[in-house]
């Protein structure tokens, strides 16, 4: 393959090449532009429009960072990120509501976990009501558990449409269609970045906001990424019953893991999902166990870290798997907190994959992780709570990415006009 080279100083594309249109990437964009009015940014994504992967394939769910770490990432971003995402929709008229969320306790071995995550939720500044069973059915009529909280900040929306907007009002040009296969970076020189249609786009910084193929990018640059994206397919089901459920309503999760279980979501458009387990994919876009890509499985299976989650996890793992293939165990898994649910009661509905990053030995990484290299800002973990706090994760990328630039927030960026692009 010929060589891709970057060019001289005066004629680069743009300021800011993003790979990613996703919510994430969308924002940074958005974000960009907004701190450095005049930086010239090009959003790079593979698919024929923004949101066609994890942000447009989520629950919906505006989380309200009760489950989170006090001080990381998440739980500031997510804090942060669910008070501006409810803004940001009402100012743009995209459909949402904030509908408040129960998380329910239904054996008692789950109780000191409930009563930590009040905890958590206080110190996250979060505003948290504790509940008896019968308050519970004063939220909920149809629902059982022990004892639950109330959790008055959760929310739903459409982030397939937050992206959209994010796009139309980012001020970059959005080039669809522009999978990346090569990437050369030069100390001081920038990138060039050939796609498969044989397009190059050189920018000064690049950004790495891939998801699903974040580490597969950072490798492109040149960087180690230290982690594997491993994809966890989240399979749901739709409630024939909507009627059953007002609102949400979760399990008290594992802390072991980053996933929530089998809760119950009401979307904005009324229908109730119930979802997602989570169960290993066997390709990055794996959304049924039809869909297999025996590179990246190979890739998954020759990452160390893949082999120490599934020996010391194994147990939860094969519970997830039976949850999936049967649908008798997904509806028990429903029932624990609405009795009142058949196997009849579940239609099945389209599946997401989370991009969870695995260090090499085997630990899932708990936190939202962004890490700079020379003339590169690689987001490498952005699963959920990630959509809700999207608007803040964008500014934080934006303010590194401009730093890399040598253009704080405030500083009026200098565009460069290119001349056209040849490989």
């Amino acid at each position: 393959m010929k060589q891709v080279r970057p060019r001289s100083a005066d004629t680069y594309d743009c300021d800011v090449l993003v790979i990613g249109g996703g919510i994430v990437g969308l924002s940074t964009a958005h974000a960009i532009t907004r701190a450095a009015p005049g930086t010239r940014v090009t959003v790079l994504e593979k698919e024929p429009g923004p949101a066609r992967h994890q942000t447009g394939r989520n629950s919906g769910v505006i989380h309200s960072g009760i489950y989170y770490r006090p001080g990381s990432l998440k739980a500031r971003f997510a804090v942060r990120g669910a008070a501006e995402m409810v803004k940001f929709c009402a100012e743009y008229g995209i459909a949402h509501a904030v509908t408040g969320k129960l998380i329910v306790a239904t054996d008692r071995a789950e109780l000191p976990r409930l009563h930590a995550l009040v905890q958590r939720g206080r110190e996250n500044g979060i505003p948290v009501r504790e509940l008896g069973p019968a308050q519970i059915a004063e939220y909920e009529p149809r629902v059982r558990g022990l004892a639950a909280i109330h959790v008055g900040t959760t929310g739903v929306c459409d982030y397939a449409a937050v992206a959209r907007q994010l796009a139309a009002a980012s001020g970059a040009e959005l080039r669809y269609g522009g999978a990346v296969v090569r990437i050369d970076r030069r100390p001081g020189r920038g990138v060039a970045v050939r796609t498969r249609s044989g397009d190059v786009v050189r920018g000064r910084v690049l950004v790495n906001c891939a998801g699903l193929h974040c580490d597969e990018i950072s490798r492109l640059t040149g960087d180690d990424p230290g982690m594997r994206i491993i994809p966890f397919r989240g399979e749901y089901y739709e409630l024939a019953r909507p009627e059953l459920v007002r609102g949400l309503v979760y399990p008290v999760p594992d802390p072991a893991f980053p996933f929530l279980g089998v809760h119950l979501t009401r979307g904005v458009d009324g229908s109730v999902h119930l979802g997602p387990n989570a169960v290993p994919a066997l390709a990055r876009e794996g959304y049924a166990w039809g869909t297999v890509r025996p590179r990246e499985l190979a890739a998954t299976l020759a990452w160390p870290g893949s082999w120490h989650l599934a020996r010391r996890h194994w147990r939860y793992g094969a519970g997830e798997l039976r949850r999936s293939l049967s649908k008798a165990a997904f509806t028990a898994a429903v029932r624990r907190l609405l009795p009142a649910v058949t196997e009849d009661d579940l239609v099945p509905a389209p599946a997401g994959v989370r991009a969870q990053a695995v260090l090499a030995d085997g630990t899932l990484a708990d936190d939202f992780l962004i890490r700079e290299t020379p003339g590169a800002v690689h987001v490498l973990n952005a699963p959920s709570p990630a959509a809700t706090a999207a608007l803040p994760i964008g500014r934080e990328v934006a303010r590194r990415a401009l730093t890399a630039l040598g253009r704080s927030g405030g500083d009026r960026a200098t565009a460069h006009r290119a001349a056209p692009s040849q490989p």
